[in-house]
């Protein structure tokens, strides 16, 4: 669903995932090198800023896996969780230079959108660790095998300390 009367810029970036893919393939003949990372992304705030452009400045394309609604409901961050609805945060992230494409996924992981894209890159928040290999360790990245089977690579990106938008609901309540 994208939002009417917004500009086209910003629905321009939010794709299904087979427009995706052409999108992909287009920027792989270009000989662009194609990142990927995901979440919910639901208060916009500095920290998601400085990650995404930190992703960014590694790859050609930036590409971002969103957690639709029904997702982010079934991550347990809370009942009143998303604040703001997928077409309404996929809006707001299109707004960012750093990232080329988002692309919404409706299942618990994004694994099934990391192996479509095959991205050269895959990144998450410092919180995870790329050397860990169990995907049942909470610091596991999902895809993190896919990617470096197919020659790809796996970066954390160091967070911004003392901002997330679970202590931005804290102070709000």
């Amino acid at each position: 669903m994208r939002i009417p009367d917004i500009h086209p810029i910003l629905s321009a970036k939010h794709h299904s995932l087979e427009e995706m893919l052409g999108q992909v393939r287009s920027w792989r003949d270009d000989g662009l090198r194609i990142g990927f990372t995901n979440g919910v992304f639901d208060i916009l705030h500095i920290g998601h800023v400085d990650y995404l452009s930190k992703a960014a400045s590694h790859v050609d394309r930036l590409i971002l896996g969103l957690n639709s609604d029904a997702s982010v409901k079934r991550l347990g961050k809370g009942e009143e969780r998303p604040i703001n609805p997928e077409v309404a945060r996929a809006g707001v992230l299109a707004g960012l230079e750093s990232v080329a494409g988002i692309v919404a996924f409706s299942e618990d992981t994004p694994l099934a959108l990391i192996e479509a894209i095959r991205p050269d890159v895959l990144f998450k928040g410092g919180d995870y660790d790329a050397q860990e290999k169990d995907p049942s360790h909470p610091r596991y990245i999902v895809g993190s095998r896919e990617v470096m089977a197919t020659g790809g690579e796996v970066k954390t990106i160091p967070l911004v300390e003392g901002f997330s938008t679970t202590d931005i609901l804290k102070k709000l309540s």
